[in-house]
């Protein structure tokens, strides 16, 4: 039994930590090695969130499919993570405005910059 164990603590140590990766609607695969996610467990629409501060993406899983947004500032993610409720924040202060400051475009995050 304690050598199972051992072998077994050797085998998840050993093992090389992967990034991990997401499929986002229109974007394609995502590396996530640079966000912060956090799962959501308080709201009805929301699943899970994931921002990366530096670039100012923020990725929403809602209802199992992730959308990702560009050009977030860190106080808006705040506000969205303290909301009393998150799926009327995403759509009325990150969808709404997506339609023009969130918007990604084309030369924001491409597969091939994500999958580095």
């Amino acid at each position: 039994m304690v050598r199972a164990v051992t072998a077994l603590l050797l085998g998840l140590v050993a093992s090389p930590i992967d990034s991990e990766t997401i499929d986002v609607r229109g974007r394609g695969i995502v590396d996530l090695r640079t966000f912060e996610c956090r799962d959501i467990n308080r709201s009805t629409v929301v699943q899970r969130v994931c921002y990366d501060v530096a670039q100012g993406y923020l990725v929403v899983a809602v209802k199992g499919v992730y959308v990702q947004f560009c050009g977030v500032p860190a106080k808006t993610y705040v506000a969205f993570m303290v909301a009393p409720s998150m799926g009327l924040f995403l759509n009325r202060n990150i969808r709404a405005a997506s339609e023009g400051c969130y918007r990604c475009k084309k030369q924001d995050v491409s597969s091939e910059e994500t999958a580095r």
